[in-house]
C-alpha cells in the first residue's frame, strides 16, 4: 500500500486479483487523475495501467504529464504502459450507436486487462436480422458483453443464441420510462435466458474485467495471429 495525501495506491491487487489498481476519474481533479496515473505506472512499468471515466480536462491533463499515454476519448480512458500480450477473445456488442462509451469502455477494459476485444455496435433488436446475422461470432467468443439501452431486450436475445458466457451491461439510454438505466437493468436481472450475468448500469469497466478474466482462463492466444 503506498500511502498519499489523498489516496492511497493498492499496489499489491495485482498479485492477489492478477489485475492491477485502476484510477476511477469522477469526483477527482485533472492533476490528481494524471498523478495517480503515473503513480501507478511507476509501480507496474512493465505492463499497461488505466484510468476510467475522464471528461476532457482529465484527458488533456494526462496528455501533458505523461506524453507516451494512449487517450481514448470516445471510451473517456487513458492508457499508460505496454499491453499484455492477449489471450482469449471477448465480442462485445451494443443495442444502438448511441452504447458506443460504455462498449468503447468496456472493450478498452479487456484489452489492458490481457484479453483480445472485439465490438459489433448497432444489433439491437429493432432490426433482430442484424444480431442474428452474428451467430457465428457470438459463438466464436470466450465471453460475450452486451450493452444495451431502452428496455435491454439484446441480453435476453443474445443470452438464448448462445452458451458463451455472457455479461450484459444496462445503459443510461433511453426516454423518460427507461429511467436512466433502471429498466434495462430490471430486464437484463429479470431475463429468461440464464446464464447472463449483470453489471450496474453504465458499468462497462466491471464487464470488462469480467469478461477479460474469464477469457484468460479459458481462451486460446491471440485469434488473430
Amino acid at each position: 500500500m503506498e500511502p498519499g495525501s489523498y489516496a492511497h495506491l493498492d499496489h499489491d491487487r495485482l498479485g492477489r486479483t492478477g489485475d492491477p489498481e485502476v484510477v476511477f476519474g469522477l469526483g477527482k481533479t485533472p492533476a490528481q487523475v494524471a498523478e495517480l496515473l503515473g503513480r501507478l505506472h511507476a509501480a507496474h512499468p512493465e505492463r499497461a495501467v488505466f484510468a476510467t471515466r475522464l471528461d476532457d480536462a482529465a484527458l488533456d491533463a494526462v496528455a501533458g504529464a505523461h506524453p507516451a499515454a494512449e487517450l481514448h476519448r470516445t471510451a473517456r480512458a487513458a492508457v499508460l504502459g505496454p499491453l499484455p500480450a492477449p489471450h482469449g477473445s471477448v465480442l462485445v456488442v451494443t443495442g444502438g450507436t448511441a452504447d458506443g462509451p460504455v462498449a468503447g469502455e468496456a472493450a478498452l477494459t479487456v484489452r489492458v486487462h490481457g484479453a483480445h476485444a472485439r465490438v459489433i455496435a448497432d444489433v439491437g433488436v429493432a432490426g433482430v436480422h442484424r444480431v442474428l446475422g452474428i451467430r457465428d461470432e457470438l459463438a466464436g467468443a470466450d465471453c460475450v458483453i452486451v450493452v444495451a439501452g431502452m428496455e435491454g431486450a439484446l441480453a435476453s436475445v443474445v443470452g438464448g443464441l448462445t452458451g458463451v458466457p455472457t455479461v450484459a451491461v444496462p445503459t443510461s439510454i433511453g426516454y423518460g420510462a427507461a429511467f436512466e438505466g433502471l429498466a434495462a437493468l430490471l430486464g437484463m436481472l429479470t431475463s429468461c435466458a440464464p446464464g447472463t450475468v449483470v453489471v450496474n448500469i453504465d458499468n462497462g469497466y466491471g464487464a470488462g474485467v469480467h469478461a477479460a478474466r474469464v477469457a484468460r482462463r479459458t481462451g486460446r492466444d491471440d485469434p488473430r495471429t
